[in-house]
């Protein structure tokens, strides 16, 4: 008798824990730049990738989001549309808006769809310039320094006329 009670906990367990995984568990949206992009894995090769997120123009402090590419849908023709937005936004530093969807259960568990939970279902380019501020100023001549999203605009001439005041 006590062997079947634990038989039964445990099938009760395996049944409940299969039945009770969600393809869909979250969806949401997260905007940012794409720090890091890549292809790896052991047994099954998944592209993932991180999001530094940013908040009104301004990164914001904390964990990256990560995410990935969802190896279930690779024949699909928006996978490869994906990685290769994905793969351009990490190189050129656009800002984007990532629509993702998060699995929950052994709808991942081996990792076999991707290293994260979060796959990747849409991507908005928000702003192909967020990288470059100031290009396109001063008729293409940069002059300044960008230090997270904050401009600074050095004038030499201002600054040798307050030096010579002094």
């Amino acid at each position: 008798m006590k062997n079947f009670s634990g038989l039964f906990l445990f099938s009760c367990m395996v049944i409940s824990g299969l039945t009770s995984c969600k393809e869909h568990f979250s969806d949401g949206e997260r905007v940012g730049t794409v720090t890091k992009f890549s292809r790896a894995g052991v047994f099954w090769d998944s592209w993932d990738g991180m999001l530094n997120i940013t908040q009104t123009g301004m990164n914001s402090a904390g964990e990256p989001f990560e995410f990935s590419i969802d190896n279930d849908a690779e024949n699909d023709g928006k996978h490869q549309k994906l990685i290769s937005i994905l793969k351009e936004a990490q190189v050129k530093g656009w800002k984007v808006k990532i629509i993702y969807h998060q699995v929950w259960g052994f709808k991942n568990v081996f990792s076999n769809r991707g290293e994260s939970d979060y796959f990747v279902d849409d991507i908005e380019i928000l702003d192909k310039n967020f990288s470059k501020p100031l290009e396109g100023l001063n008729g293409g001549n940069r002059s300044g320094v960008v230090h997270d999203t904050v401009y600074i605009v050095l004038d030499l001439n201002q600054i040798k006329t307050k030096l010579k005041q002094k």
